[in-house]
């Protein structure tokens, strides 16, 4: 009863009578979506590295000596950063922020709750919450995650109209109206741009990270370091296309009831942050042990080293494609060969009929 005599209070889209039948939320929300507590994709890119990792370390008691801490130092930092790159790019948590506010609930409605209100801007949208404090309040379970997507296929502004359609509560759509292409704080165009090219870069650093693992999986090693460096530097590439385009317009107020909401970066800007530094560090650091150290590094890689260095592989002289010679030592000695009587004769025959050329 307590839900009909608030939807006659509401604009006659739908009809609440049926609505409130069916128990959907007043005033004509049909329904809360299903809170999963890890976002779908990230969940999925989590499992992937995480498989991967668990089937290292079963094979690796087979793995003899000290090569055992090496592949297992290099197989986790290699994973670490592989997931780190693919986590980050659809995570929702570049730019955060969150409040605990008093504020209206429902639009055409003076019931006002007490509530933590979060949003979550990412590279290809935004992720806003709202929670009841307590979570049971005006007779409902007050506990949304909505999100608003602008990446390539997808229509903010659509998205928005339906979420009007919906119902949604009032914080909700305040904040989500904010990210409107027509909204004069102009942050949908901001961040859409932001969101773009520190994608783009991202990818680039990923095709870098799967190029490194290849070659130092090869007689190559300077070039995989070269890699590892190149995977550190398209992710600061990204970092600084990100913090350019979200600094272009002054921020935005974002009030919400009797408090402001305070947006500063989130943890996958600095976990991005950390890891371009660690792929620079890596590569430089394999750089410079090329250099002064060849021998280690091929032993840390667990790449064979002969007794004499100058008859080894030489990545910087074609890797796979140059010969490796033998020594003299190692060179067979000339052995006489005997040639039977039937073939000695043709070829003195041979050669008695070449020497009037030979003469010329």
């Amino acid at each position: 009863m307590h839900r009909l005599r608030d939807a006659e209070h509401t604009p006659p889209l739908h009809n609440p009578g049926k609505m409130a039948t069916l128990g959907h939320t007043f005033p004509f929300y049909v329904g809360r979506k299903p809170i999963f507590p890890m976002d779908t994709t990230l969940a999925v890119i989590v499992a992937i590295f995480v498989t991967a990792l668990v089937t290292f370390i079963i094979i690796l008691p087979g793995i003899r000596g000290k090569m055992r801490l090496f592949w297992l130092l290099r197989v986790v930092t290699s994973l670490f950063i592989g997931a780190v790159i693919l986590a980050v790019n659809f995570s929702s948590e570049w730019f955060v922020g969150q409040v605990s506010t008093n504020t209206s609930y429902k639009a055409f409605s003076s019931k006002w709750i007490s509530a933590d209100v979060g949003l979550q801007v990412g590279l290809g949208g935004v992720n806003i919450t709202l929670t009841g404090t307590p979570v049971q309040q005006l007779n409902e379970t007050i506990n949304y995650n909505e999100k608003f997507t602008w990446r390539l296929g997808e229509n903010y502004a659509e998205e928005y109209t339906k979420a009007l359609e919906k119902g949604l509560p009032d914080p909700v759509l305040y904040l989500a109206e904010k990210f409107t292409p027509n909204s004069p704080c102009g942050l949908h165009g901001q961040y859409r741009l932001a969101g773009h090219y520190t994608s783009a870069m991202l990818w680039v650093a990923f095709l870098c990270w799967l190029l490194a693992n290849v070659m130092l999986c090869m007689p190559v090693l300077v070039y995989g370091g070269h890699m590892v460096l190149a995977t550190g530097v398209f992710q600061l590439l990204g970092l600084l296309f990100f913090s350019t385009a979200t600094s272009l317009t002054s921020p935005c107020a974002l009030r919400l009831g009797t408090a402001t909401l305070h947006t500063h970066h989130g943890p996958a800007f600095w976990l991005t942050l950390t890891t371009g530094l660690l792929c620079m560090l890596l590569g430089l650091a394999m750089a410079v042990a090329h250099k002064v150290q060849p021998q280690r590094l091929k032993a840390f890689f667990n790449q064979s080293t002969g007794e004499d260095p100058a008859l080894e592989w030489n990545p910087e002289e074609g890797g796979l494609l140059s010969p490796r010679y033998r020594s003299t030592a190692e060179s067979p000695e000339p052995q006489d060969i005997p040639l039977s009587e039937a073939y000695s004769e043709a070829c003195c025959k041979e050669e008695h009929h070449r020497e009037p050329d030979c003469a010329l």
